[in-house]
């Protein structure tokens, strides 16, 4: 029983081990928004050091967030949903106006740009295993660094 306790007792007593974040994540930004409006996307360039699925995204300043993807159709601009994303390790996945981004719609309150909101990203591993990595998206009219993409 003594043995059981002080077993009990080191692994309590252990920190827990923190585990790398599943991605880098680059260029982070929202767009900022006007009075009224209730949806925007947050970009960035996300990349893997080993295989991965993006899954989606939570913030508490949305009620919805969905990935979604725009692209060319002969003349016409379209957008749709995007349930997941393959990650390949090294190969930076760009997410910009105009392409891939994440679509942030039920606002709770206006995005104004010098602020900045949390969001987390959902991966699957190649095991299998879900992992979460939380992000700090600073809110802008543009991207930053003049990038305009």
């Amino acid at each position: 029983m003594k043995s059981l306790l002080a077993a009990l007792v080191f692994s309590v007593a252990l920190p827990a081990v923190a585990q790398p974040a599943p991605a880098k994540v680059e260029r982070a930004w929202a767009r900022s928004t006007v009075q009224g409006q209730d949806s925007t996307g947050a970009y960035m360039t996300l990349t893997a050091s080993e295989p991965l699925t993006l899954l989606g995204a939570a913030t508490p300043a949305a009620g919805i967030v969905e990935i979604h993807q725009m692209k060319m159709e002969g003349d016409i601009m379209k957008m749709r949903a995007v349930d997941a994303l393959p990650l390949k390790p090294g190969a930076p996945l760009l997410f910009a106006p105009n392409g891939y981004h994440f679509m942030l719609m039920d606002l709770k309150a206006p995005f104004r740009a010098g602020g900045s909101i949390r969001m987390t990203l959902r991966f699957r591993d190649a095991k299998g295993a879900e992992r979460t990595q939380d992000v700090t998206v600073p809110v802008a009219l543009a991207a930053p660094g003049g990038h305009g993409h």
